[in-house]
């Protein structure tokens, strides 16, 4: 973790080459170190964040005035920062008999607030929950009356999260685990804020700006989805070509017991829908052992999406990976005890993260607790899947190398696929494709729930979502179009993104038959479409030329009575409906 001092110097470094989100920061203490530390840290995030910074403790007074800076700057984020000592302060002036009402009247506040934001933003707001204060008035009795400060403020951020996980577009980032990370004493000087109203150190600022941009990183698509293992002295103690499979520390007795629970961590992520891989310099049958045989082992073979085991170099290992996967190796996190491995991965794959382990295994998980690796706005049922989908493409590209011709191959998948709108139930994987979906992205807009819902209530709208599945089992869904009518006549393709897991399967030549029809189907005749290049999705960049779009200017543009049926080896499950 940098210094503030560190990231102020980032300051200095050239921007113009990161993508620019405009954020707004609004508290009721000082917040100009906290901005500096935001913009530092958006460097290394590569953002480059153009922030406005509201007067000192005037949230209240740029949220409720329409006419104000705040809503003049159209912020795409807005950052909330209201300091538990403020709320102490309102705390002491209120007559006991409303002590617990502290969080319940909180609560109508920041409700309020977002209720007005979200009426004329269009905007994530990211609101920091309350670092602890016991005042200390009840001692340990504290917990067991609603009338201490410390209930309520515990009530409050309870609620905080509820809130949260009810309200689209609302993001808490948690100053209470930085604190406890960190110790109170870090977190917060007496001195400084008495003599400057600054409620958070300067050394903690690079902790907060750090969660904070994990967060914005989330929003615009950046995020971890993969992480690959080595085996000895990572996920067991020991070699276990050398020491063999009784000897390997795991279990629950001495250093056995980090590693266990290090395994622990990995199922959960597994869990969570992160894909889980193997690398490592073993032969694979010993590699394997382990996992199939040792009463001790958390995680097992079924756990891990592709497992890799050879005397190969781990980069050319970590490339074959990614192929298999075909996501990015910026969506990818390398865990290996080895600093050899680390740097030489490093320095071959630089876009690939490769976190400096601890010496001692009995400091990984503490070290990796607050790395916080894997960020996310959004989980989903297709993430619980996440492990099964991959193992069984992998087994898809096994049969792949049997067939001379890929047409012999794509047709013995016996492809189907689902079409429908977006409905309450599709929803969550539609707004997490968007944020998640890069490579194939014609515009890379990414949507909230808030969003699709919206859309859905709009004649002007139709939507699209497309699942797969074969004889191997279920994609889940891996496409989505929105089509927005331009005028009579003209019919505009706001997005098109597709999980890059399906691609060169024809599902692109069967999207646009599906689009195509519809389209003329409600009288269009000409489908417009739009490519904005970014860092990651030039793989499409010819993709409207290779379907037959004439360019015109910017745009792309497809007469619908010149149209014929692209082949593909995609069935259609049930009639697309056009709303």
């Amino acid at each position: 973790m940098k210094t503030f001092n560190e990231l102020k110097k980032n300051l200095k470094k050239d921007f113009s080459q990161f993508k620019s989100v405009r954020v707004a920061v609004l508290g009721d203490t000082s917040t100009q170190f906290l901005v500096q530390a935001l913009r530092g840290a958006a460097f290394d995030c590569q953002f480059n964040l153009q922030i406005w910074e509201a007067d000192f403790d005037q949230i209240e007074n740029q949220v409720q005035d329409s006419n104000s800076d705040l809503y003049q700057f159209k912020p795409e984020v807005v950052i909330l920062f209201q300091a538990t000592h403020k709320l102490l302060g309102t705390f002491n002036k209120l007559p006991p008999q409303n002590y617990k009402l502290l969080a319940q009247t909180q609560m109508a506040s920041i409700s309020a607030m977002h209720k007005t934001l979200n009426a004329s933003l269009q905007a994530k707001i990211i609101y920091y929950n309350y670092s602890e204060i016991n005042d200390a008035v009840f001692g340990n009795y504290a917990t067991k009356t609603e009338s201490s400060f410390i209930f309520q403020l515990r009530k409050l951020n309870a609620e905080l999260m509820q809130f949260a996980v009810q309200t689209p577009n609302f993001y808490l980032c948690d100053l209470c685990t930085i604190q406890n990370l960190v110790g109170r004493a870090n977190f917060f000087q007496s001195s400084v804020y008495i003599n400057s109203e600054m409620v958070l150190s300067l050394s903690v600022l690079p902790q907060i700006a750090t969660a904070t941009l994990d967060i914005i990183s989330a929003l615009y698509g950046k995020s971890k989805k993969c992480l690959i293992l080595d085996l000895d002295n990572t996920v067991w103690g020991g070699i276990i070509g050398d020491d063999g499979i009784e000897h390997i520390q795991i279990g629950y007795l001495g250093i056995g017991k980090a590693f266990t629970e290090f395994q622990q961590w990995v199922k959960k992520l597994k869990n969570r829908g992160i894909i889980i891989c193997v690398c490592s310099k073993n032969t694979e049958a010993i590699a394997k052992e382990p996992f199939l045989k040792h009463p001790d082992m958390v995680l097992r073979l079924e756990d891990i999406s592709v497992f890799v085991a050879n005397w190969n170099n781990k980069v050319d290992n970590i490339s074959s990976i990614q192929q298999i996967l075909n996501i990015g190796f910026d969506s990818m996190v390398f865990l290996d005890d080895n600093p050899f491995e680390r740097n030489m991965v490093r320095e071959s794959i630089p876009e690939i993260t490769v976190p400096e382990l601890p010496q001692d295994p009995a400091e990984y998980l503490e070290f990796l607790y607050g790395c916080n690796l894997f960020e996310t706005i959004s989980f989903s049922k297709e993430d619980e899947e996440r492990t099964t989908n991959y193992k069984v493409e992998a087994e898809r590209n096994i049969l792949k190398q049997s067939f001379e011709k890929e047409e012999e191959f794509l047709e013995s998948l016996q492809m189907v696929s689902l079409v429908e709108s977006f409905t309450k139930f599709n929803t969550p994987r539609v707004v997490q494709l968007s944020q998640r979906s890069n490579q194939f992205n014609l515009r890379t807009i990414r949507y909230t729930e808030q969003d699709i819902d919206l859309m859905m209530k709009l004649e002007a709208y139709s939507s699209f979502a497309f699942s797969l599945e074969d004889k191997f089992g279920s994609h889940g869904l891996i496409a989505v179009v929105i089509l927005k009518a331009e005028n009579e006549s003209t019919v505009f393709i706001e997005s098109w993104f597709m999980s890059c897991r399906v691609l060169k399967r024809t599902m692109e030549n069967f999207i646009l038959n599906t689009i195509v029809a519809a389209a003329k189907q409600k009288g269009f005749t000409c489908l417009k479409g739009e490519y904005i290049l970014t860092a990651k999705n030039e793989i499409v960049k010819e993709h409207y030329a290779s379907l037959g779009f004439h360019q015109e200017e910017s745009f792309w543009s497809l007469p619908i009575s010149e149209f014929i049926p692209k082949e593909t080896f995609v069935n259609n499950k049930m009639a697309v409906v056009y709303s």
